[in-house]
């Protein structure tokens, strides 16, 4: 019986940072740099497009289904599509531990106004924050 063995990419991860600044750039020759997330397009390509595809169909498969957001009318309201971002929703992850306001404003914007959709009226960070939970007490 063959074993399989499989490196977790989140096990792996220690193996590609070094503490030591002269490594540092021999490690990001072979990783690359870690590219800032400031539009939209760039969330999108980064964060929701595996699941939603490069086009905005939406995929059916593995026993999940991803939604379109080409034609979708539900995001007809700015505010439905940040929820689902920040909350998740079905197989879907939340994200707002995960994006800042900015960024969650800007991809919304992008579905929007992309993959056929043309709803211009644009969300903004503090219309993204106004939806954010309120954080827990603190116990002193």
């Amino acid at each position: 019986m063959r074993k399989i063995l499989f490196i977790s990419v989140f096990a792996a991860l220690p193996l590609l940072v070094h503490s030591d600044p002269a490594q540092a750039d021999s490690a990001s020759s072979i990783v690359g740099e870690v590219q800032p997330l400031n539009t939209g397009e760039d969330v999108y390509r980064h964060v929701c497009q595996g699941c939603h595809m490069p086009d905005g169909k939406g995929a059916t498969g593995a026993g999940a289904q991803f939604p379109a957001f080409a034609g979708n009318t539900k995001l007809q309201s700015g505010a439905y599509p940040v929820y689902v971002i920040m909350n998740g929703y079905g197989g879907m992850p939340w994200f707002s531990g995960t994006l800042k306001d900015d960024q969650i404003a800007n991809v919304v914007n992008y579905i929007r106004t992309h993959f056929g959709n043309h709803y211009t009226d644009a969300i903004t960070p503090a219309d993204v924050a106004a939806q954010r939970p309120a954080a827990p007490p603190q116990e002193q």
